[in-house]
């Protein structure tokens, strides 16, 4: 063999040599590659798992709240009730307020259960009391304690007094 044909075929296997390692390294790129992006989609993933457990906190903390301020409320609208009675001008001072925290307690997603007049619902209501009444059974003839809903789930039940039916003799 000549010079010329070992130099051939010695470049030859340099030339094999290097493309083995070309493609060696080219399955460690993609390998990495791929480690890359699913470690990327796993840290958006965690980052989005993280805003919706915040968003949860922040709800379940206004929730608490919301719920401590319901006997605010109750206590306004009786002090509202009484001075009506004696003091006109104080109680639309009072009633001025409550209705501006109605209204911001609104706007975060709290509302009344309507109750009075309704078919009793055990998801909305709490039977206290029932009474004998010409009304269909089981429709609510009283509301002893207002129920409230915060973002369309129940904070507290309204309980209320319900008909009964009357005995026929």
């Amino acid at each position: 063999m000549s010079d010329s044909g070992k130099k051939d075929k010695k470049r030859g296997g340099k030339i094999k040599e290097i493309k083995e390692k070309l493609k060696e390294k080219e399955r460690e790129y993609n390998e990495l590659r791929e480690n890359m992006l699913r470690l990327q989609a796993d840290f958006e993933n965690y980052q989005k798992h993280m805003e919706r457990e915040r968003e949860r906190f922040v709800k379940l903390a206004n929730q608490n709240l919301i719920r401590d301020l319901l006997d605010i409320i109750d206590g306004l609208e009786m002090a509202i009730s009484s001075l009506k009675k004696k003091d006109e001008e104080s109680a639309k001072g009072f009633e001025m307020i409550y209705k501006n925290l109605m209204k911001i307690l609104e706007n975060h997603g709290l509302m009344r259960i309507d109750a009075i007049g309704k078919k009793f619902d055990p998801y909305y209501h709490e039977v206290v009391m029932k009474e004998k009444s010409d009304k269909e059974e089981g429709t609510i003839i009283e509301e002893l304690q207002k129920g409230y809903m915060l973002n369309l789930n129940v904070i507290r039940h309204s309980k209320v007094k319900i008909a009964s039916k009357k005995e026929v003799n």
